[in-house]
């Protein structure tokens, strides 16, 4: 207000602090938060109308729920489990959140301890119970002190932190597998996860990972092992391939067009298909390394297309890895809808 407004109001008694504030172009900012408004409003009601306007095609029915977590030890079988961004969840139970790790932070898996395969996990409440040919079990708590060890690790060339599960099980694992002295780490939620964006040199949907491979969610269907195990002498099982669902009802490597699914209230996106490597060819029922087969028979028909080799190289296909669109509950039983556009 200048000064001869000021001047004016003393003379009529009233302060200047006590007037009406001046009329402000304070509509011009209402008005542009409204245009804002109705703009995300407009966006938000194409994508869901596009969402709606997508048709769903059934392809198959959950036939199995797995979670293996202890990275490289077997899985384990859930009839439910939530969906998280990260994986599959049941209870205390999430998929590779636990990690071998040698005493400088590198990884262990079976690639290089192929015995880890014989190890396996149950459950009860908040502890995690692991068994192993020729030792005593070993009990984990679901959650460890905060006053435990925080360790670099290294996965795949990729830095991750995991938390120390103690000497007990540090001893555990090395009294099992005799090579050298290994330890036990445990991801946590607040943790950083591995970015997909540094995991592939190609556009892959952007999220993040614990202590998987590549991505949350591996698919295969039964067809596809169903017609595997026709071209091997020696017939393999589900769990020698680790995906986390399983499919049933639809053909042999359907699942290799499936770009977006929705199961259950769950939301997936199609990541790459899965290539295949020497863990294969670990036996899970004795824990030996064949190093040739299944990889070699895979590889006589499951090469990717020329025009995807600087993705996949040499490696065989078999499996889809997916990220997680939107969270829910996945149950055995579920169908399997493809979102067509």
């Amino acid at each position: 207000m200048g000064a001869a407004g000021s001047s004016a109001l003393g003379r009529l008694g009233l302060p200047a602090s006590r007037l009406p504030a001046q009329p402000r172009p304070g509509w011009l900012a209402v008005t542009a938060l409204g245009l804002a408004a109705v703009a995300l409003g407009t966006v938000a009601w194409r994508r869901a109308r596009s969402r709606r306007r997508r048709r769903l095609q059934q392809v198959g029915t959950v036939a199995q729920l797995w979670i293996y977590p202890v990275k490289s030890c077997k899985g384990v079988a859930v009839s439910a489990a939530e969906c998280t961004a990260l994986g599959l969840r049941c209870g205390h139970l999430r998929d590779r959140f636990w990690l071998v790790i040698k005493e400088d932070g590198h990884m262990v898996t079976a690639r290089q301890e192929p015995r880890l395969v014989l190890v396996s996990i149950t459950y009860e409440g908040d502890r995690l119970i692991l068994r192993a040919p020729g030792m005593d079990q070993l009990v984990l708590p679901g959650k460890l002190p905060s006053s435990n060890k925080l360790h670099d690790c290294r996965l795949f060339g990729m830095d991750i932190k995991g938390r120390d599960c103690g000497d007990q099980a540090a001893k555990w694992f090395t009294s099992f597998l005799k090579t050298e002295a290994f330890r036990l780490v445990q991801f946590e939620d607040h943790m950083k996860g591995r970015s997909s964006k540094k995991i592939f040199s190609t556009l892959v949907p952007n999220y993040q990972v614990a202590y998987p491979d590549c991505s949350p969610i591996m698919l295969l269907s039964e067809a596809s092992l169903v017609d595997l195990n026709t071209r091997l002498e020696k017939k393999l099982k589900m769990d020698q391939f680790r995906p986390s669902i399983v499919v049933t009802g639809c053909d042999a490597f359907e699942e290799d067009t499936w770009d977006e699914l929705l199961i259950g209230n769950v939301e997936m996106k199609k990541v790459l298909a899965c290539p295949r490597c020497i863990l294969t060819t670990v036996d899970p029922d004795t824990g030996v390394i064949d190093r040739k087969e299944p990889l070699e028979t895979l590889k006589s028909y499951r090469l990717c297309d020329p025009s995807e080799k600087q993705i996949y190289k040499s490696s065989p296909l078999f499996g889809v890895y997916y990220s997680v669109e939107k969270v829910g509950s996945l149950n055995v039983g579920d169908p399997v809808y493809r979102m067509v556009p």
